[in-house]
C-alpha cells in the first residue's frame, strides 16, 4: 500500500481578474482578485523522474485558474473559489487542491479571503 504523498505545489498570489460581486454595479467591470492555489499530487516529488509529464504543469495551472475566473462571473467569492477547485481537480493530475481567493473591496481592511480544500472523486 502506498503512503500518500504530503508533498504540494503552491502558488502563492495569483493575480487575477473576475466579475464577482453582489450588485450588478459590482459586476460591470472586472476586479483583482489574488489567487493562493495549492495542490497535491498522486505521486510523492521523489517520484517524478524529473519529467513534468509526472506533474502538474504550475503554468498551465496558473493559465487555467486565470481564464476561469475571468469567464465565470459569480456573485459570491465562495462560489467562485468553489468552482475554480473543482474545475482544477477535473483537468489536472492532482487528488487534493486548496484556494485561498483574496477580495480588496472594504476600505478598512487589507482584503476579504474565503479559503477551501477540496479531495478528487474517488473512481
Amino acid at each position: 500500500m502506498q503512503s500518500e504523498s504530503h508533498d504540494c505545489i503552491n502558488i502563492e498570489q495569483l493575480e487575477v481578474f473576475a466579475r464577482v460581486g453582489v450588485t450588478e454595479n459590482e459586476r460591470g467591470f472586472p476586479q483583482r482578485l489574488t489567487l493562493t492555489i495549492s495542490v497535491w499530487l498522486d505521486k510523492s516529488f521523489d517520484n517524478l523522474e524529473d519529467d513534468i509529464g509526472q506533474t502538474a504543469n504550475y503554468s498551465a495551472i496558473c493559465a487555467a485558474a486565470r481564464d476561469f475566473t475571468r469567464d465565470h462571473p459569480t456573485k459570491l467569492v465562495e462560489t467562485l473559489a468553489a468552482q475554480l477547485a473543482s474545475h482544477l481537480l477535473q483537468i489536472f493530475p492532482i487528488r487534493k487542491v486548496c484556494v485561498e481567493l483574496r477580495k480588496f473591496v472594504l476600505p478598512d481592511a487589507k482584503h476579504v479571503s474565503v479559503i477551501l480544500t477540496r479531495n478528487a472523486s474517488i473512481n
